[in-house]
């Protein structure tokens, strides 16, 4: 039996959100000020008055904005190293030590940026689909490819990523409203499976 898994990666996998860590990892100063500027717009985004993909965007953007691409990847590889697995939730690392990899692909499903999800995805032995960070000339433009790979979005891009595969089973597991259009779509899903 051909099964497929998805997981989402900031709070399923994780015991919490990858980006605000890794941005201050990256350049804690920057990190700081970048975060009281964003203030006012964290706080209407908790109200719904501001569309999350906006203001997730603009605080990367404000952060990594003109970065080369070599600098960025140098320093989700440290990220990486100094968080894992400790970030992951144990249950969740045990689960996926014991998946069975000759019937089963597994995902990661992720609106966190590809850059610094890619390391642990390669470590989990994962497909990543995750928000694309846009480099123009080796320099991160503070753009996405295409949209925020949350909601809807997620779903759209798995249904790319297997457009020709064929699977008996699909499982998917996540934790917050984001993820609920992939959780309807699967044959199978778990919320906060491993909380």
């Amino acid at each position: 039996m051909k099964k497929a898994y998805f997981f989402d990666f900031d709070g399923t996998l994780t015991y919490s959100d990858t980006m605000f860590r890794f941005l201050k990892f990256y350049d804690a100063p920057k990190f700081y000020l970048q975060f009281a500027k964003h203030i006012p717009l964290f706080i209407l985004l908790k109200l719904r008055l501001a569309s999350a993909e906006k203001v997730k965007k603009s605080f990367i953007s404000s952060v990594l904005k003109g970065e080369s691409k070599s600098k960025i990847e140098k320093k989700s590889r440290e990220f990486f190293e100094k968080s894992y697995p400790s970030i992951i939730r144990g249950n969740a690392l045990e689960f996926i030590e014991n998946i069975d990899r000759s019937q089963t692909e597994s995902y990661i499903v992720s609106a966190s940026l590809d850059i610094w999800v890619q390391p642990f995805a390669e470590k989990l032995g994962m497909h990543l689909i995750a928000t694309k960070a846009e480099f123009i000339n080796g320099i991160f433009t503070g753009n996405f490819i295409g949209k925020n790979c949350n909601g809807a979005e997620k779903l759209n891009r798995i249904k790319e990523a297997i457009s020709d595969k064929k699977f008996d089973k699909t499982i998917a597991f996540g934790d917050t409203s984001g993820d609920r259009e992939m959780m309807d779509w699967a044959n199978e899903s778990h919320f906060e499976f491993f909380h």
